[in-house]
C-alpha cells in the first residue's frame, strides 16, 4: 500500500485501485467529486494509483454483519423483499458487495427469480407500483454486479442482461413501467460505462441497439438519455461503429431515429440529451460511408443556430458540433461559388 499523508486525509484509508474495491477510477472520482474536499481530490494527482475508502469504524463493522444477514435473507421468499430494499440502499457504500452477492449461494438465482416472477405482469401490462419497486431493487443489485471488475465477466458469460430485455420491450407509459425500463437501462449503462471490449462484443450479439433506438424515439427524457448514452458508447468502440455502418439498413435506422430526436429537441430542448445525440453524430462521421450519407441527411437544426441558446454554456458540445460540421465539409466537391455539388 502506498503511503498517504494522514494529516491530509484523516478520515480515509488508501487502497490500491487494482484491488477493484471501487468501480470508479481515481481520476473519475476526483473529477465527479463524490463529496471529497479539494485537499482530498489533490491526493489523486499525487497518488494516482489509489482510491479512497472510509476508514472502518465499529459502526461499519456492525453494518457489515447486517449485510451478511441480508444476503442470506435473499434466499428465503419470506425475508427477501426487505433484504432487497436494505441491500439496494447500501450498494454504494459497500465496495465489495458485488463479489459477495455473486459468490454467495443462491443469491443470483434469487435475483433472477424476482425478475422472472413479473414477466406475466408485463403482457398484458398490469405491473403495479409495488411490483415495480421490488424488482427494481433486484435490478439495482444486478447493476452493482455488472459494474464491478471482479464480477463483470462472469455476469456477461451467464448472459444475465438477456433477462432484462423483455422489460426494454415494454411500451406502457405508466410510471411503474417507466421506472422498470429506466432501471433496466441502468444495468446496461453500467456495463458500457466500463469501456470494456468484451461488453461491446457481447451486446452486439444481442438486440440491444434496436431496443435502445425504440426507447430513444418514444421514451421519457431520462430513458432517452440513458438509451442514447448506451448507443454512444457502442459507437465509440471501433467494433461497434463498424457494426452499425456495415449495412445501409443499420445505419439508416440509427440516422433516422437521431434525426427525429433532433427535431423533437428543437421543440423541447434538453442540453443533456442533445449532448449525447451530437456525440453519436460526430462518431458516425468518423466512418467514410456514414460521413458521405450524413452530408445528405444531417438535420438542418444542427447546421444553423437552432440550439445556440441551449448550448451557450456547453463548450464541449459546441466543439463537437463544430467538428461534426467540419468533418462533413472536408473532401466535399464544390462549384466555383463554394456551393456543394450533388453526388454523381
Amino acid at each position: 500500500m502506498l503511503p498517504v499523508p494522514t494529516s491530509l486525509l484523516p478520515h480515509y484509508s488508501a487502497v490500491p485501485s487494482i484491488a477493484g474495491a471501487c468501480p470508479h477510477p481515481p481520476q473519475e472520482v476526483a473529477k465527479i467529486g463524490y463529496g471529497f474536499s479539494k485537499k482530498e481530490k489533490r491526493c489523486f494527482k499525487i497518488f494516482p494509483g489509489l482510491i479512497l475508502l472510509p476508514v472502518p469504524t465499529a459502526l461499519a463493522q456492525v453494518d457489515r454483519e447486517k449485510i451478511y444477514q441480508w444476503i442470506n435473507e435473499l434466499s428465503s421468499p419470506e425475508t427477501r423483499e426487505n433484504a432487497l430494499l436494505e441491500l439496494s440502499k447500501k450498494r454504494e457504500s459497500v465496495p465489495d458487495l458485488a463479489p459477495m452477492l455473486w459468490h454467495s449461494f443462491g443469491t443470483i438465482a434469487a435475483l433472477l427469480q424476482e425478475i422472472v416472477n413479473i414477466y406475466p405482469s408485463i403482457n398484458p401490462p398490469t405491473l403495479t407500483a409495488h411490483q415495480s419497486n421490488r424488482v427494481c431493487n433486484a435490478l439495482a443489485l444486478l447493476q452493482c454486479v455488472a459494474s464491478h471488475p471482479e464480477t463483470r465477466s462472469a455476469f456477461l458469460a451467464a448472459h444475465i442482461p438477456l433477462f432484462l430485455y423483455p422489460f426494454l420491450h415494454t411500451v406502457s407509459k405508466t410510471r411503474p413501467f417507466e421506472y422498470l425500463r429506466l432501471t433496466s437501462l441502468g444495468v446496461i449503462g453500467a456495463l458500457v460505462k466500463t469501456d470494456e471490449q468484451e461488453v461491446i462484443n457481447f451486446l452486439l450479439t444481442t438486440e440491444i441497439i434496436p431496443l435502445c433506438l425504440r426507447i430513444m424515439e418514444s421514451g421519457s427524457e431520462l430513458s432517452k438519455t440513458v438509451a442514447t448514452f448506451i448507443l454512444q458508447k457502442i459507437l465509440l468502440d471501433d467494433t461497434g461503429l463498424a457494426y452499425i455502418c456495415q449495412t445501409y439498413e443499420r445505419f439508416s435506422h440509427v440516422a433516422m431515429i437521431l434525426g427525429k430526436m433532433v427535431l423533437q429537441l428543437s421543440k423541447e430542448p434538453s442540453a443533456r440529451l442533445l449532448k449525447h445525440v451530437v456525440r453519436c453524430y460526430l462518431r458516425l462521421s468518423d466512418n467514410p460511408r456514414a460521413r458521405e450519407a450524413l452530408r445528405q441527411c444531417l438535420p438542418d437544426q444542427l447546421k444553423d443556430t437552432t440550439f445556440a441558446q441551449v448550448l451557450k454554456d456547453d463548450t464541449t458540445t459546441k466543439r463537437w458540433l463544430a467538428q461534426l460540421v467540419k468533418n462533413l465539409q472536408e473532401g466535399q466537391v464544390t462549384d466555383p461559388r463554394g456551393i456543394p455539388l450533388p453526388p454523381q
